[in-house]
């Protein structure tokens, strides 16, 4: 169990307590309590699934914010070999808010683009909470550029609180910049895989989200906006998140009933922030499924069906 712990996870984190305690108390007085111990791990794996099942759309969001899930940088060492990450757009500076390179994963020769918070204060100061400046669309767009030069499909994480909104990204064109990667994604000539593994906020996330398959992790949320935004503007109180989130269907199974992405991926139990490598183990299973079946595809037969995905989505009227 992960130190930060949810409010609906606590009667799990405590029935964990007891079990420790009682394995603990069993070793140092070399006492056999296994019969108890295993009624009460049983218990616990119960209490886990009925949770776990019945999570509305707020709790679903808040374990897409735990600090402890598993980043970019934690699914590429588990996903991707001999991994080598690019810096800088050429033209302004590097963004650690976005991490971007080529590598490997299975057998096949990928780039890798991913939004990247930190954990630790410096390292969220770092990565700028995971909210990227132009200068990381740009590069993020540099390395899709080098992948449809080479032929190598690109593989997108999508993980951001929204792009940056300070006067300096807006001077370096923030709204330019992620207006030119969504122009661009529509019409590379190479697979594109999108797996939102957190927060997939606004133009932030976009900015990276353009492809022929959007996946996305059970417990994350894919939105316009945030709940919290949506109920300032709305009802000028941001405490209504909670009513927002439940109104907005952001999460997976919403979106996924709305035809707005292509699957959603299933955690391990408890979410993904409990099991790393199982988490990664997945995602893997899923990004090699869908490459397989997109590398069939012709490279004008790729874009087509790619815009056609997107002009098919909303309704409106002339």
């Amino acid at each position: 169990m992960s130190e930060y712990t949810l409010e609906f996870e606590k009667p799990i984190v405590e029935l964990e307590r007891k079990i420790r305690e009682m394995r603990e108390y069993s070793q140092s007085e070399n006492v056999e309590i296994a019969d108890e111990l295993k009624t009460l791990e049983q218990k616990a794996e119960k209490l886990r699934k009925d949770i776990y099942s019945k999570l509305t759309r707020w709790q679903r969001l808040q374990v897409a914010r735990h600090p402890q899930r598993p980043y970019s940088r934690d699914y590429i060492e588990r996903i991707a070999d001999s991994f080598v990450e690019m810096h800088g757009d050429r033209a302004f500076g590097d963004d650690p808010a976005i991490i971007a390179g080529i590598g490997k994963v299975g057998d096949r020769k990928v780039a890798i683009i991913g939004h990247q918070k930190g954990r630790t204060t410096k390292q969220k100061l770092h990565r700028n909470f995971g909210m990227p400046h132009p200068e990381g669309y740009r590069k993020a767009l540099r390395v899709m550029k080098l992948a449809e030069k080479f032929k190598r499909p690109i593989i997108c994480l999508l993980d951001t609180p929204g792009a940056f909104p300070g006067i300096g990204a807006e001077e370096r064109g923030q709204a330019e910049a992620i207006a030119r990667n969504l122009f661009e994604m529509t019409r590379l000539r190479v697979p594109i895989v999108v797996i939102v593994i957190g927060e997939g906020a606004s133009g932030g996330a976009l900015g990276i989200g353009i492809g022929d398959r959007v996946l996305m992790m059970e417990n994350t949320w894919y939105s316009v906006i945030s709940p919290e935004g949506c109920a300032a503007i709305l009802w000028r109180d941001s405490t209504k998140a909670e009513q927002a989130a439940e109104a907005m269907k952001v999460t997976a199974h919403d979106l996924l009933e709305l035809g707005v992405v292509d699957k959603a991926i299933t955690e391990p139990l408890g979410g993904a922030h409990h099991n790393y490598d199982e988490s990664a183990r997945v995602l893997k299973e899923h990004i090699i499924a869908e490459l397989d079946e997109l590398q069939t595809l012709e490279p004008e037969q790729l874009v087509e069906a790619r815009m056609e995905k997107y002009d098919a989505m909303g309704f409106f009227n002339e």
